[in-house]
Order: C-alpha cells, then structure tokens, then sequence
C-alpha cells in the first residue's frame, strides 16, 4: 500500500504524477506554467485526465540562471496553499532538494518532497519526518544540483542505483517519515549517459524487488531523444513506449507532462497484466 495525504493507492494501481513547472525557462514548455492561472488551469486538466499527484517545481534542473533558495519559495509556496485550498485530495508534490524550500511548502499543505538529486541535502529527509510527508528517494550519480552528467561510469549502474535509492530510503524511515509513503526512482538522465538510463529501464524489475515502491520519471527526456534522435517535441512515442515498458516490470508512479496519454497506455498494460478489467467488453457477447 502507498498512502500519500489523503489517498492510498493498492500495489498494483499505477499512479500519475503530472509535472507543473513553476519556472520561466523549463526545458518543455518553456514558462508556459509560470504564471499562477495558466499553472492552476494545467492543474485543473491534469486532475480531469487521470493525475492523482500534482508535482510543482520551482527550478529547473539544468544549468541556467541562478535561483535562491528564497525565489525558488516565492514561485512554490502560495501556489502549494492555493492547489490545497482548490483540490482538498488531490496529491501535491514539490520538486525541491533544499530542506528550507521542503519546510516552506510542507507548511503550505505539501504531502509529498520529490527529491530528484539524491539527498544532497540530507535535512531534506529530516523535514519529511517532521511534517509526516512522504519522500522521493532518487538516485543522481552523486551529481550536484542543476549540473550535467560528463563521462560519468558505474561498474554496474543498477547496483548502485540500487544501493543509493535503497539506503536513502531506509535512512528516512529510520528517521521517522512512515514507511508506506517512501518512493525510490532510478533517476533517468540524472548523473547518467543515455546507455546508463537504457539499463536502468531494463533492469527495473530489480528496482521493483526491493519492495519499495517505483517512480519512474521519463516524460521527453535526452535518452529518449538520443535514442530515437528527436527533439523535445518529438518525444511522446518513446516516452510511452518506455512508459509501458516500466509498467510492465512493475514501476507505480510515473512524473509526466501528457497525462491522458499516460493514463491510456498505463490503462492498457494494467489490464493486459490481470490487474484491471476491460472498460468496455461486448465484442463477442452480442
């Protein structure tokens, strides 16, 4: 069981985590969220199309300009409070790797930190404990912050990402963030090479053995487009395929910009798995 605020979700219910930028300079949409109505109408859709989880990230994480610690609060914090006064259950999610950003939103109705640079900050954890929120435990390579991988090696990747998700995921339970809602996610692109970010897809079962639940955040990244040689926009066929694949082998939470797309495809390998029925069965019945 995975409870996140509250919503529980069963073993087997794959979960959408819609991403809301509240950046001028995101990769994908470039600052289309950036401003409150267009990122509360993009929460609106998203909800509609199947999102269970809301996840609103102050900085962007490539390179770019600068952002405080106080300026990525000022684009995150009120914005939290008015998802959490306009949609009560749904799942809110901050994108941050700094525990005064994570207090900050906590304070605001956050019921979930998604740290996607692998416990850089390890306060990060101890706010989680504090506010009783659940936690992304991710692996990046040891990067720091907003860098970009550069001839980065593993032995084995998927021992460490293995190693890193795991051990961060036990340290926050044995600080006290409650079991059932600690995430672990491989950390696609994050300190790795697109051959690193194939690997870890394959081997995600290995993830997923563990017993903690999977995020997988996939949605338009470089291994797609290096892999199929496309550009951002042009990466919504990988994106799924790989989608599936993680379903498949048992990943539960997927970060995504095209939620009804996702919703379909997650749909389907549910069903084609045992685990959802037909939403519609007539054919040979009539």
């Amino acid at each position: 069981m995975l409870r996140l605020g509250r919503r529980e979700f069963d073993a087997h219910e794959p979960v959408i985590m819609a991403i809301v930028n509240r950046t001028p300079d995101s990769f994908y949409d470039q600052g289309s969220t950036f401003r409150d109505e267009p990122a509360l109408a993009r929460v609106e859709q998203a909800v509609a199309e199947g999102a269970a989880i809301i996840d609103i990230g102050g900085v962007k994480a490539g390179p770019g300009d600068e952002v405080s610690a106080e300026e990525e609060a000022r684009r995150t914090v009120g914005f939290v409070a008015e998802v959490r006064r306009r949609f009560p259950d749904v799942v809110i999610s901050v994108d941050t790797w700094r525990a005064d950003v994570g207090e900050a939103v906590c304070e605001a109705g956050a019921d979930l930190l998604n740290d996607a640079w692998g416990g850089v900050d390890p306060r990060l954890a101890e706010v989680a404990a504090r506010y009783g929120t659940g936690l992304v435990c991710t692996h990046a390579g040891g990067a720091e912050p907003r860098t970009r991988p550069h001839r980065v090696t593993y032995d084995d990747v998927m021992a460490d990402i293995l190693r890193v998700t795991v051990g961060l995921a036990e340290r926050a339970v044995a600080l006290g963030v409650p079991r059932e809602s600690v995430m672990i996610d491989p950390g696609h692109d994050f300190g790795k090479n697109t051959r690193h970010s194939l690997e870890a897809t394959r081997r995600l079962g290995e993830m997923v053995a563990t017993g903690w639940p999977v995020l997988v955040s996939l949605s338009n990244k470089d291994f797609v487009g290096e892999t199929l040689d496309k550009p951002v926009k042009e990466r919504l066929v990988g994106t799924l395929a790989t989608t599936a694949v993680s379903a498949w082998l048992g990943a539960q939470v997927y970060r995504v910009h095209e939620v009804a797309e996702t919703r379909q495809v997650l749909d389907m390998v549910a069903t084609i798995a045992g685990h959802r029925r037909p939403a519609v069965a007539r054919r040979g019945l009539a």
